[in-house]
Order: structure tokens, then sequence, then C-alpha cells
């Protein structure tokens, strides 16, 4: 089992550089989002995006502190720039 937060992690980067990869359909945001998928699959022991993402999904719900994926930040931790 991985990590919960790196798992959340490449959950998150995965999702961000799918959106990103369709506005900008480049070959450098192309090639980022084969690199986190592959990574995110190894990570899991999956071989396709979708088995691994339901893989994180079941892993992440198994950890109590991990929470939802695309969770929030809790109120108490406060971003700054």
């Amino acid at each position: 089992m991985a990590n919960p937060a790196t798992l959340r992690d490449l959950v998150e980067r995965y999702e961000s550089l799918r959106s990103a990869h369709a506005r900008l359909g480049t070959s450098e945001s192309g090639r980022r989002l084969e690199d986190v998928s592959y990574t995110l699959c190894v990570t899991t022991g999956t071989r396709t995006v979708p088995d691994a993402l339901l893989a994180a999904e079941a892993q992440l719900r198994a950890v109590p502190s991990a929470g939802p994926v695309g969770g929030t930040v809790p109120s108490e931790v406060q971003l700054t720039a």
C-alpha cells in the first residue's frame, strides 16, 4: 500500500495534468500526463489509469485520516503565498 499522502498527490497531479492536456494539447503536456499516469499505475500495482484511480480511491478510503480524494484543506490550516 502506498503512502496516502503520496497517493493523494499522484491522483491530484493526474487530474490537473489531464485537464491541462485537454486545454493545451501540446507534446509537453502529453508527456507529463503519460509520466504521472505511469507512476500512478506503478504505485497502485495496476495496468490502466481507470484501474489505478479505482485502486487509489479504495486505498485512500481504507485510511481513516486520508479523507476523500480531492478533499478540502481543513479550516485550521492556513495557506500562504
